[in-house]
This record gives structure tokens, sequence and C-alpha cells, in this order.
């Protein structure tokens, strides 16, 4: 029997989401737990992967067991888990149901503040840039749902089959301070570190060493730059995951500290 298991997790002491031998893993955690709590090895597949120290405020993998898994599973779970990981649902499906291949859309949220704040470390990337040009940042920004084809934004792209992306939406917004902001972006799959690079580069935008134009160049030859630098990790959520057949709302209570929906205007070109 296979089962999906909806989560949510702070990065900030995780080597990412994969299981590898260069420091502990949510991945491994969550085998761990399952395996002692199954009596049995347990191996998941996840929706996708997150780099160290990136967070998901949404996330599924999926188990396959020889018994039909019992509500006291959920409550057992969550027990044994450490508190930066937590398990909201546990979800019965077709066996050939898929966490990574069958999802159709993610969304990825990465939110800076620009003056230090002791109760957003760890939530949010520190950026102490507050005079970037935010209108040029933008028109970037509106250039992303308009190419497929973002090796330029990969640090790695020969390792993937293909470096083709279907960006459904991209918006960067602010908060009533203007201090703030926001960059949200959607799409069918995502390459290695690729929001954080996107990220990266619409901060040298907005501090003025790259035009869009510039910009818009890399990706209309798939020209790699010189140096790719990604944006601090600790910003970086993936914040929604959806399925033909599973659309869940995100269950985080982060959102009252980040998401308020009534406290972000989107910044146009």
């Amino acid at each position: 029997m296979r089962y999906f298991l909806h989560i949510a997790y702070h990065g900030a002491n995780y080597r990412g989401w994969q299981r590898h031998p260069d420091g502990i893993n949510v991945q491994q955690v969550l085998e761990d737990a399952l395996g002692k709590i199954l009596k049995t090895p347990s191996p998941i597949t996840g929706c996708g992967r997150t780099d160290a120290q990136v967070h998901a405020s949404q996330f599924f993998f999926h188990v396959d067991v020889a018994k039909p898994l019992s509500d006291e599973l959920f409550f057992r779970l969550n027990k044994l888990l450490p508190d930066d990981i937590a398990v909201f649902d546990i979800i019965p499906v077709d066996d050939t149901a898929h966490a990574r291949f069958d999802a159709v859309q993610r969304t990825y949220n990465y939110y800076i503040h620009t003056h230090k704040d002791p109760f957003l470390n760890g939530l949010s990337s520190l950026y102490l840039r507050p005079d970037w040009d935010l209108t040029q940042m933008a028109r970037a920004v509106k250039l992303l749902p308009n190419y497929t084809d973002y090796r330029a934004l990969c640090t790695s792209p020969d390792r993937n089959k293909h470096t083709l992306c279907q960006i459904s939406q991209a918006t960067l917004c602010r908060d009533h301070t203007g201090k703030r902001f926001r960059f949200q972006i959607s799409a069918n799959r995502f390459l290695s570190k690729m929001v954080r690079i996107i990220t990266g580069r619409l901060i040298i935008i907005g501090s003025g060493k790259l035009t869009v134009d510039e910009f818009e160049q890399y990706l209309i030859h798939n020209q790699t730059p010189p140096i790719l630098s990604p944006a601090h990790p600790q910003g970086l959520y993936l914040s929604k995951v959806t399925y033909p057949y599973l659309d869940l709302p995100d269950k985080s209570t982060f959102s009252t500290v980040l998401e308020d929906e009534g406290n972000w205007t989107e910044i146009l070109p």
C-alpha cells in the first residue's frame, strides 16, 4: 500500500532534504522515525529536493507499507520527530501515485528583510541594501514566464536530462513598510538552486550591476554567466505542491509571521 505524507520542516538544522553522507538531512530523520515505528526499513520518496538550510512549509513524500497505516501513526510520528519537522496528513493513494513525478506545479517563496531583526533571523534573508531599483527588478521578474529553457540559471545543467521549466507565474512584492520583500515563483519543475540563483540575479539588477537587457540575453542565448551567486538559503521556502488528484492548503503557521496576504503589494515595472 502506498501513502502520501503531507509535512513541513524548518531547514536550518539540515543539509537539505536528500539523504547523503555529508550531514543530517530531513529524509534521513523521517526514514529513521518511520523505521522505528513500523519496525522495518521504510525508504521514502520526496516531491523534490531542497538545499541545505532551505525550508518547506508544504512538502509531500510517499512510502510503501505492507499493512494499512493506523491513525495512531500520525501521533506517534509527530511525537518522535524533532520540533522542526511536522506531519499534517497521512493520505492513502493509488499504488502508482508518485510524490515527485506526479506533481504538476511547485511554488517557492523567497523572503528578504533589509533591516536587522532578531525575530526574522532564520525565517528570512537579511540584505542591508534599502536602495534597490525595484522597478528594474520587477521588469526582470516579468520576463521569467516568457522563457522555458533555464540552462543559463543552473549551476550544473549537464546533470539534468533537460533544463526546461514551465514558469506559470512570478511576482515581486513588498510589505507596507517597504523594508521587506517577497519573490514568489511557480513552475512545473525547478533546477538545482534555480530560485536562489534568480533571486541573486534580481538583487544584482536592483543594485545597478546588471541591466535587465543583459539578464534577458542570458535567457535568450542559454548562456551561463561567468559567476552564479545564489541568494542566501534561509529566506527560501517550498510553499505549495500541487497534484492532479491532490491540492491541499498550506497548514504551516509560519504564514502568520511572513505570508499575511494583506501585508504584501506587488511591485510593478
